[in-house]
């Protein structure tokens, strides 16, 4: 049977679009549906924007190795693109003795994962390239980042539009039927709302994509995956940006924890913590600023009294619970589901963004299996 389109996406942020301009490039035609007005205003709107290295996956898994090549991906299409980035580097940071095993096993982690160009560094040397900071020891990774990534999505669904395909908003998806003879019936709803037939089917929408598996006829409920919101918020220095570099301590339990950034307007940001909870809200309580304060100062003695200002919120969209080991991202088809045609992601959290692009070549290859 014919087709109204070879492949449909659900969800328009960074991962999303990125599948969908794999699956363009293949020569497909492609429909991407998003139910914000605007691409990109979930998780992919309220993020760091860093570009990790790929230091602290474990070798072998899905983060691992599409952090390494997405990351790689990531700054060519960058450059050729002409996005603002910046190639920062960033400072691993013991503040202690008691960290140097921590951020040493990082280091071994990160050669296992073939990141690039990692150095060890004495305090010394790492308060050398960075005056103001604490640091027993450090590791220098210099393939770390930032870049702007509303323009990064942007110039994704250029390139699915110019390959004649549409990315459309404010159109939610509501549900999807298999077909007798592969292939799928989709209802959108909202201004773009419509019913019609696709080959493929691609699932990325962040925080809903539990919602949309269970509204897919014959999803096997009990393999969509627990889901949980992992909510981080970011706070804002008043004052100059004491560093250049991005400043991580070690990790804490569940995520990478609270880093410096200084953004590509030149302002240093704080963030993200991680707390759970069971709504998307996005608020930020000032009465944070002590806390945050306090945590920065183990690696910025010099952070001044009353300088931290409450910035934003985002939620990851976590696969594990509080006290639960963090697992791998999720990409699941035909032989997990018994749906031909059908590619599900689920827990496509941080260095989902890094990763997109080589995310987004790993489902288009899926689909071509």
């Amino acid at each position: 049977m014919s087709f109204d389109f070879d492949a449909t996406v659900v969800g328009a942020g960074a991962v999303g679009l990125a599948c969908g301009r794999a699956l363009a490039k293949r020569g497909l035609t492609v429909l991407v549906l998003e139910k914000e007005g605007h691409i990109g205003q979930g998780v992919s709107s309220r993020n760091s924007e860093v570009i990790h290295g790929g230091l602290y996956y474990p070798t072998g898994t899905l983060k691992a190795r599409f952090c390494v090549e997405g990351r790689r991906a990531l700054y060519a299409y960058l450059e050729s693109h002409k996005i603002d980035y910046r190639k920062c580097g960033k400072l691993v940071v013991a503040t202690e003795e008691a960290e140097v095993e921590r951020i040493e096993a990082i280091f071994q982690q990160a050669t296992a994962n073939g990141v690039e160009g990692l150095e060890h560094l004495t305090g010394a040397q790492a308060r050398a390239l960075e005056p103001g900071l604490k640091a027993h020891a450090a590791i220098l990774s210099p393939e770390s980042g930032l870049f702007a990534s509303h323009d990064y999505m942007l110039a994704l669904q250029g390139e699915i539009e110019d390959a004649g395909g549409s990315v459309v908003v404010d159109t939610p998806f509501e549900r999807a039927e298999p077909l007798a003879d592969g292939g799928f019936t989709i209802t959108a709803g909202g201004k773009g709302g419509a019913t019609l037939t696709t080959r493929s089917l691609v699932t990325a929408p962040g925080l809903q994509a539990h919602g949309v598996a269970a509204r897919i006829e014959g999803f096997p409920a009990d393999r969509i995956p627990e889901g949980h919101f992992g909510k981080g918020v970011y706070f804002r220095l008043a004052g100059k940006a004491p560093f250049e570099r991005l400043i991580y301590p070690p990790p804490i339990p569940g995520a990478l924890g609270t880093h410096y950034r200084k953004d590509l307007g030149g302002q240093a940001v704080f963030g993200p913590d991680l707390a759970y909870v069971e709504t998307e809200d996005y608020s930020v309580d000032p009465a944070k600023a002590e806390e945050f304060a306090h945590y920065i100062r183990r690696f910025w003695p010099g952070l001044p009294e009353g300088a931290l200002t409450p910035d934003y919120a985002g939620i990851r969209p976590k696969l594990h619970g509080p006290g639960e080991p963090q697992p791998d991202f999720q990409l699941r088809g035909q032989d997990d589901y018994g749906l031909a045609g059908l590619v599900a992601l689920f827990g496509i959290e941080s260095p989902g963004l890094t990763s997109s692009l080589a995310i987004g070549e790993a489902v288009a290859d899926m689909l071509d299996a």
